[in-house]
């Protein structure tokens, strides 16, 4: 019943609209008549003028239609709308231009084909826009009243796309705008006052009582971006952002156009741009297998890999849900790539092998492995041995049994100097890597080295996000631990890059930047949410096991080579000795589980460089903290 009332009312609307229209051909046709004989034309010419406009109404009914002028809507009433206008105007400009030859004197005057069309043109765009009006004020006028203020920041075309969406939100009310283009300053945009420059964000969100911004600038650079974070935290203000258009083809961002902007925004980096050629012969109507293909980083690499357009992408997760998840994303957004999503342990080399046969990869990506340091370092030591270690070479033996060609090892920064016995297992995962690539064979063994990633499972800032929206308090280990960062899309484009310039045995590492101290991102985030710290606290609760304060990204008995890519460099590793791998594999394929202690014991004989971290007392770290704010 609602539908077919629904169908009415708007069969009424189109039928209204359209008389509307036809109304302004009417008025069109006689203010042209009047204006051309000052409201007093003779009656010769006032006969000819009512004996046309019959014909003229039927023919301008016809050329509205033929113009498209109902596919609109009146209430989003806009550029396009207007262009059909102009022409339907002009087409009605041509048909009495016509008339003026077709029509016996005393005919129709040229002033008045003249001035018709132009007054059809604006009696009908004045009353869609006017419409337009009315029905913004109906729906929206007690809006604005009732929305937080906010300052945008940028006053171009993002910021000026924000101002008619904002115009509909119960939740915010635009105040004005910031710019640094000294051009924009002082003037206004659709309505709202440029007050100034970004540097005086403090002052005027005060001078406003304004506590919350949008960044409205999507494309500028990571540098722009991270002073602007800057300037919301000193500021004290809640800072939110619009997505780029990168972000949004790649479906980073979803749903609402504005969003919190994060600690990612602010220590995100200068684009990645990946040499395409390279990666693109590497992967390219290729057969691409990736391990640990639902994880933070695994996932990424198969959504660049999809990109590049494989012949085939073969998934091998055990995590069944989030393989699962990952093939639906893939399969709405890449639909033209054949995904092959396959189950399974990386320490079942029958499976695995079985998968090598049949798919023929022409590289492999191993990411799957356990990287939670504390938890991987008591109670669980030899489950981190047997997949970081025993997983990686079954993987690989298969990998070289198949003659794939190319295999790329996903390893991390804990592997130089390791404290922890993830660290050790993924540096033990290296050495397997290069013994195989040094005893021969058709594949290539390559190895990427990098640090923490962004907003991956189990990383320090969704962590600490959760504990803002619980109102705290933020726990951090120790107030001097250090951390690199990088973005996990950033990361995932530099382990491809780093595949298509291997020529066999490297251990690349990535450039991380500077390192960023945890105790500081974590009152920054404090900041970013619009609290302070004597609203949410931060604890400090001691180094976990297996922790450092700091993270290296090359040993000390390494050194390093550049290469064409700024942001990837070339380790120079200690060499695996002869027949070292046969040992390890005995030790591997022990029957037995082993120990803790045992594990850390026998870790040392395989990785020399391996020294357990021995973290200070919980109580004693603590102490040391309150005593340094005393």
């Amino acid at each position: 019943m609602e539908a077919f009332e629904s169908s009415i009312s708007r069969r009424w609307r189109s039928i209204a609209v359209f008389g509307s229209d036809l109304l302004a051909v009417a008025l069109a046709w006689v203010f042209a008549y009047g204006l051309w004989f000052d409201f007093a034309p003779p009656a010769e010419h006032l006969s000819a003028m009512w004996s046309t406009l019959g014909f003229l109404l039927i023919a301008e009914a016809v050329i509205f239609r033929l113009s498209g002028l109902y596919l609109g809507i009146w209430f989003f009433s806009s550029l396009p709308d207007l262009r059909r206008i102009i022409k339907a105007a002009v087409y009605s400009a041509a048909m009495i231009g016509t008339l003026t030859f077709a029509f016996p004197a005393p005919g129709i005057p040229r002033s008045v084909a003249i001035l018709y069309p132009i007054l059809l043109l604006l009696i009908m765009g004045s009353g869609r826009a006017a419409y337009r009006m009315w029905k913004e004020h109906m729906l929206y006028s007690e809006l604005g009243a009732a929305g937080k203020p906010v300052l945008i920041l940028g006053a171009g075309r993002s910021g000026a796309r924000l101002v008619h969406e904002l115009a509909r939100s119960h939740d915010w009310r635009v105040v004005g705008f910031l710019d640094d283009d000294a051009s924009k300053q002082r003037r206004e945009l659709l309505g709202q006052r440029v007050f100034g420059p970004l540097s005086e964000l403090s002052y005027w969100s005060k001078a406003l009582r304004v506590k919350h911004v949008i960044l409205a600038m999507p494309s500028v650079s990571e540098e722009i971006r991270q002073r602007v974070g800057t300037l919301c935290i000193r500021a004290g203000v809640v800072a939110y952002t619009v997505p780029s258009t990168e972000q949004l083809l790649l479906k980073r961002d979803r749903g609402d156009s504005v969003r919190p902007i994060d600690l990612e925004d602010l220590l995100g980096r200068s684009p990645v741009f990946i040499d395409t050629p390279e990666v693109r012969e590497l992967l390219f109507e290729r057969v691409v297998m990736v391990t640990g293909a639902g994880g933070s980083i695994g996932s990424e690499l198969c959504r660049q890999i999809a990109r590049l357009q494989p012949a085939q992408l073969v998934l091998f997760e055990s995590n069944e849900f989030a393989l699962y998840t990952l093939i639906e994303e893939l399969s709405e957004y890449f639909p033209e790539v054949a995904l092959v999503p396959l189950a399974g342990d990386v320490k079942d080399g029958t499976w695995l092998a079985e998968i090598m046969r049949r798919h023929t990869p022409s590289v492999v990506f191993h990411a799957a492995a356990y990287k939670h340091v504390p938890l991987m370092e008591e109670q669980n030591a030899w489950q981190a041995v047997r997949n970081n270690v025993f997983g990686t070479y079954v993987v690989a033996l298969a990998a070289q049994r198949a003659k794939v060609p190319k295999f790329v090892l996903v390893s991390t920064d804990k592997a130089v100097n390791p404290t922890n016995v993830m660290g050790a297992t993924k540096r033990l995962a290296e050495m397997i890597c290069q013994a195989l690539e040094g005893g021969g064979g058709a594949t290539r063994f390559e190895m990427v080295r990098f640090g923490n990633v962004l907003g991956s499972t189990g990383s320090v800032i969704p962590k600490f996000r959760a504990q803002i929206a619980k109102g705290g308090p933020i726990t951090v280990t120790h107030p001097e631990i250090t951390r690199y960062f990088m973005s996990i899309p950033e990361s995932s484009q530099l382990v491809l890059e780093a595949a298509a310039m291997g020529k066999g045995g490297e251990i690349f590492v990535l450039d991380m930047g500077e390192p960023v101290r945890i105790a500081d991102l974590a009152r920054d985030m404090i900041r970013l949410s619009g609290h302070n710290e004597d609203e949410i606290r931060i604890v400090y609760s001691g180094l976990r096991p297996g922790e450092k304060l700091y993270e290296e990204l090359l040993s000390d008995d390494e050194h390093t080579r550049p290469t064409h890519h700024p942001k990837l460099r070339v380790a120079k590793a200690r060499l695996v000795p002869a027949g070292w791998l046969d040992d390890l594999v005995v030790w591997l394929k022990s029957p037995t589980p082993k120990t803790d202690a045992e594990v850390r014991r026998d870790l040392r004989r395989w990785v020399p460089e391996y020294q357990p971290a021995a973290n200070a007392p919980l109580q004693t770290v603590k102490l040391a903290v309150e005593n340094s704010r005393l």
